[in-house]
């Protein structure tokens, strides 16, 4: 069956105190066994510090990107293998603040995939529509389309990590697809996968858009929802905790 798994991804967010505290809460409550895994995506500045101490408590870590070269004259970027260096085991890759704001295309996606296998990172790939395509019935084609082009490249070793389903309307709008919306799409992502492989078929697939510990629950027990890429909730220890009890409580086993 595939793995359950809820992920916060704090995106630009966050400071070494803000860190402490943060898994000052979370001790005592999210520990190994504790029915899914749990990871977290924090600031790549913050790595070296939550690498020292999040062992205990059964959490991995992931960095918000990486850069498709291992090395070079590429200012600001940081590559998979500093990453790993850091005490990453993940990374998120095609994240569609990336795709809409900094304009990663599929292709760009797909290296940065290449990259994180490389360098032995496990890629969280997100892939999501925006309202537009939506409303124009191109949902589907769409997340298709960027899931090719991440399997064109690396085939069944993507097996290695996660899909997250992101519909993009639903980031940061307190917008939620209904359970069975979700559902829908991550189905059609299951069947695109199982046509490439069976191991494929098992990937976790993650729901990831404004998920919150009221909607948790009816999310978590659709079927082909694995668990949750969780963005606000996640900079908030009790809500993120809330999030991963529905999911030991009514996640699919």
């Amino acid at each position: 069956m595939p793995q359950r798994i809820v992920a916060g991804n704090w995106k630009m967010n966050g400071s070494r105190d803000f860190a402490a505290a943060y898994l000052a809460a979370l001790a005592g409550d999210v520990l190994p066994g504790s029915g899914c895994d749990v990871l977290l995506f924090p600031p790549a500045t913050l790595l070296p510090l939550l690498a020292t101490r999040v062992e205990e408590l059964g959490i991995e870590l992931g960095i918000q990107t990486v850069h498709p070269e291992p090395e070079g004259a590429f200012t600001g970027e940081i590559a998979a293998e500093m990453a790993v260096d850091a005490g990453a085991t993940w990374t998120l890759i095609g994240h569609s603040e990336r795709r809409q704001l900094l304009g990663e295309s599929d292709a760009d996606t797909a290296l940065r995939a290449l990259a994180a296998r490389r360098a032995g990172l496990k890629p969280m790939l997100c892939v999501g529509e925006t309202l537009v395509e939506r409303q124009g019935g191109d949902a589907e084609s769409v997340v298709t389309r960027q899931l090719d082009a991440v399997l064109d490249v690396l085939g069944e070793d993507l097996a290695a990590g996660g899909i997250a389903y992101e519909p993009v309307w639903a980031i940061g709008t307190g917008e939620t697809a209904s359970p069975e919306m979700a559902q829908a799409m991550h189905g059609m992502i299951r069947g695109v996968l199982r046509r490439r492989s069976a191991r494929l078929a098992e990937m976790p697939i993650l729901y990831g858009g404004s998920v919150k510990p009221a909607n948790a629950a009816a999310l978590f027990a659709e079927v082909d929802i694995d668990g949750a890429l969780v963005g606000g909730a996640s900079l908030d220890p009790a809500a993120f905790q809330a999030i991963i009890k529905a999911m030991e409580t009514h996640g699919n086993p």
